[in-house]
């Protein structure tokens, strides 16, 4: 399978956006909640344009991809942090010049029974 940033994109990463969020299984964690962290990689159209006229309309703000991820992370809770990456995902789709984008959802002080440093899911999506 073809990786796919590897279509002529360039890409824009943000890593370790944190926000408290009540996503869980257990009924303890939907209760107290936990910190989770993103990275998000977007493939975007090329950012020739933006850097050739210095100006924001032309690439992606990064500044609103990372307000749409706490939105997220501090959004309805859901069972999975599967889930949560994917409503991630589609969301950072619905900007213009992303065409695709790596999400990976931490979550370090998910309740394991065996020491840890964290728990992950990553998933790509394209559109």
């Amino acid at each position: 399978m073809t990786d796919l940033f590897d279509r002529d994109l360039d890409r824009i990463t943000l890593t370790g956006v944190r926000a408290r969020g009540y996503h869980g299984v257990f009924a303890h964690e939907r209760d107290t909640g936990q910190e989770f962290r993103v990275d998000v990689t977007l493939g975007v159209l090329s950012i020739s344009k933006a850097a050739k006229t210095d100006d924001l309309h032309h690439t992606v703000d990064y500044g609103a991809v990372a307000q749409t991820v706490v939105d997220v992370i501090e959004g309805p809770a859901q069972h999975l942090i599967e889930s949560v990456a994917v409503d991630i995902a589609e969301r950072c789709l619905e900007f213009d010049y992303v065409r695709a984008v790596k999400v990976t959802v931490h979550k370090p002080e998910a309740p394991l029974p065996v020491p840890f440093d964290d728990v992950a899911v990553s998933i790509t999506r394209a559109r």
